[in-house]
Parts: C-alpha cells; structure tokens; sequence
C-alpha cells in the first residue's frame, strides 16, 4: 500500500518548535507521547495568536476529545523543527485541526496527525457554538 506523502505546503501555517534534551528517550529520539505535546501546543498558540483566544478568561473554552498521530521518521534533540496546522473541518461546536512536524530543511512530515477541539461554556461545560471571531479565523485556515 503506497501512502502520500505529507508535506509543508499541505499546511496553512508553519511555527517554529524548540526540542528539548528531556524530549529524547532511551533510543535517541524524541518519545512518542512528546509529539502530542507539541500539537497542542501548535493548535493553541494558534488560537491565542490569531484569533486572541484567551485561555484564562474567556467564556468559551476548548476541550481536546480526539487526538491521533502517525509517524513517519524520528527527530531528536537538538533537532531544529516546525509545526504545520491547518483546520480540517469545523462543526456547530467542534473544530479538527490538522498538524504535522517538519524537520528543518525537509519537506516531508517527520509526523502528522488531527486533534479535535469541543468549544464549551468555561462555567456550565456545555458545548457552544463557534461564531464570531473564531469562527472567521479557523474558516480561513481550512483546507
């Protein structure tokens, strides 16, 4: 089974990321579980720097309900990486997003996987529905 290849242009924007020497595992390289850790953190400096998401005192908040990652090649420290994201689908109250990680110099994701975000009321835990300004700016990042 061929698979395609998944590459920086596939992404509405790229962030630079900073591996870390507690990043490597026994093996050498960055640990699986880490690469989770940098898509949340790719998806919410998203949300802050676009959309001025505020993750203290907004209304609505965003639970992460799924998440997955395929992984293609190792990175380690001091890997110099970039974090793709894009949005694949909005619904009434939940957003996918999809990110990937890029090796400096590489076209090809290191990574890739989707993450999806349920927007809810911060007090009550009710899903919310997506509008305004976020709205605007997760719709121009959809692919």
């Amino acid at each position: 089974m061929s698979r395609q290849a998944v590459l920086r242009s596939d992404y509405f924007c790229l962030e630079e990321l900073t591996t870390r020497w507690m990043d490597n595992d026994v093996y050498g390289h960055v640990n699986n579980v880490v690469y989770y850790s940098y898509f949340d953190t790719i998806a919410n400096n998203f949300l802050i720097s676009q959309a001025g998401f505020d993750i203290y005192s907004s209304e609505v908040i965003g639970y992460m309900v799924k998440s997955n990652c395929n992984y293609v090649t190792s990175i380690s420290y001091p890997d110099k990486i970039k974090g793709g994201f894009r949005v694949n689908r909005i619904g009434n109250s939940s957003v996918e997003y999809g990110v990937a990680i890029f090796k400096d110099g590489y076209e090809n994701a290191c990574a890739h996987g989707a993450m999806t975000h349920v927007f809810v009321n911060r007090h009550t835990e009710k899903p919310t529905k997506i509008s305004g300004h976020l709205l605007k700016v997760l719709q121009k990042a959809c692919v």
